[in-house]
């Protein structure tokens, strides 16, 4: 099915864009609202969860930590699954019905007076949220199509980033309360935003499947049997380690090892935030396809690396001179994220055969998330307890998988283009890549 691309026209969109990240009116306007609500309420979560969860509720900081551990290791296995349901069912209905699900979840943490109660609800809720991204990520895909995809999700990740900031203030009114009825409220405002957020969803158009090959023999899981596409799928994942650099090492290396002030962890995520906000749509053009992907791939791992011999010297100076270094190790570190971010969904999509975009989003979830649940053990054993060369350790590990990215997508692609070759066709996507 032809999708009009979502890309902002030119001159008014463009304006628009300069001064918010929400699109001008249309379907990817449509998506932006309902992620901004959606985030919202993730922001309300994220903040206050923790001491909803141990001042409110009464457990112990170390049975929400196990709870949350094995909730995501669990939630990973719908990954795939529920991303392969979104080709072959509408993934705009799919998405809504899921956060409908989430909405029951999120509500069910009012009636949370145990650890085994905390943990269901916990894996149901996880297993749901993976399941979601990666059909959000089919119904990104249907909404931009082929040409718009990577610019829609640059969009939605600056406007996620908003929402879950002005989540973030909404709890921070909870929290200074820290009542019984406020951490209540804060919990239905989770749950509200779902059913805000599923609602305007429905109001898009419905996305049938793509037709699949009649020819073509299906084969389950076969996300999870194409090596090349994982291969450069695992390269990504390895990559988002950093996001576990900035929201967990970076926080511990900044009070314990530079002696900054406590304050200067707000400051370092909040401008992460912005420059999220600002730039996420600017610097996620040029990843429409895997060539052009895979070379912003390779400036996001050196980029990436830049910024952590820029953290490391912070260590051993005074307040303000590490408090400088670790903003300005931030606002490299952001601009290495952000390419990271649209140069992985750009592989991701455009690596992924037509009739498979769900499952093949999935495979690529799945492995950011098992990145996700191995990295805090990791990297707080390598960088914290290596010091200095455990961030130069990184860097090499990020420089070495960007300047890797380009050789592993020309593997990747040759696989896909041989069979359409043979045939005297295209590839699959009716286009030929782009060299890498």
């Amino acid at each position: 099915m032809a999708v009009a691309p979502a890309r902002p026209p030119v001159g008014r969109g463009r304006a628009w864009s300069a001064v918010s990240p929400i699109p001008p009116p249309g379907r990817l306007r449509t998506l932006s609202l309902a992620t901004l609500a959606n985030t919202v309420g993730s922001g309300l979560w994220l903040t206050g969860a923790a001491l909803y969860l141990t001042r409110d509720v009464g457990l112990s900081p170390a049975q929400v930590g196990a709870g949350l551990t094995v909730a995501g290791l669990v939630g990973l296995t719908a990954s795939v699954p529920l991303g392969g349901l979104a080709d072959r069912r509408d993934p705009r209905t799919l998405r809504a019905v899921l956060q409908l699900g989430q909405a029951v979840v999120a509500a069910s943490y009012l009636l949370v007076g145990s650890f085994p109660v905390f943990l269901a609800a916990a894996v149901l809720d996880a297993l749901l949220t993976s399941g979601n991204l990666a059909v959000r990520a089919a119904l990104v895909a249907a909404v931009g199509g082929p040409e718009g995809r990577v610019h829609a999700f640059a969009t939605l990740r600056a406007v996620a980033n908003l929402g879950i900031a002005v989540g973030a203030g909404l709890a921070g009114i909870a929290l200074a309360a820290e009542t019984h009825v406020a951490y209540q409220i804060l919990v239905v405002g989770n749950s509200v935003t779902y059913l805000l957020s599923a609602a305007l969803l429905l109001r898009l158009p419905a996305y049938p499947p793509t037709p699949r090959d009649p020819a073509a023999v299906p084969r389950r899981g076969r996300a999870l049997r194409d090596g090349r596409f994982l291969a450069v799928s695992g390269a990504s994942a390895l990559l988002a380690l950093h996001w576990t650099v900035l929201t967990l090492v970076v926080p511990l290396w900044a009070v314990r090892r530079a002696d900054a002030p406590p304050s200067v962890v707000s400051a370092v995520l909040l401008t992460n935030t912005v420059l999220t906000v600002l730039l996420a749509v600017r610097l996620g053009r040029g990843a429409d396809d895997a060539g052009r992907a895979a070379r912003k791939m390779r400036r996001a791992g050196l980029v990436l690396a830049a910024a952590m011999p820029l953290y490391a010297a912070s260590a051993g100076r005074s307040a303000v001179t590490a408090v400088v270094l670790l903003l300005v190790a931030t606002a490299v570190y952001s601009v290495g994220d952000l390419w990271h971010g649209t140069a992985g969904a750009g592989l991701a999509y455009d690596l992924a055969p037509p009739d498979a975009i769900g499952a093949y989003q999935g495979a690529d979830g799945l492995l950011a998330g098992l990145a996700r649940a191995v990295g805090p053990g990791l990297l707080t054993l390598v960088v914290l307890g290596g010091g200095v060369p455990g961030w130069l350790g990184l860097a090499a590990l990020f420089a070495g998988v960007g300047l890797a990215t380009p050789r592993l997508t020309r593997w990747a692609v040759s696989a896909r283009a041989a069979p359409a070759a043979v045939a005297g066709e295209q590839p699959s996507d009716d286009r030929p890549s782009a060299p890498v």
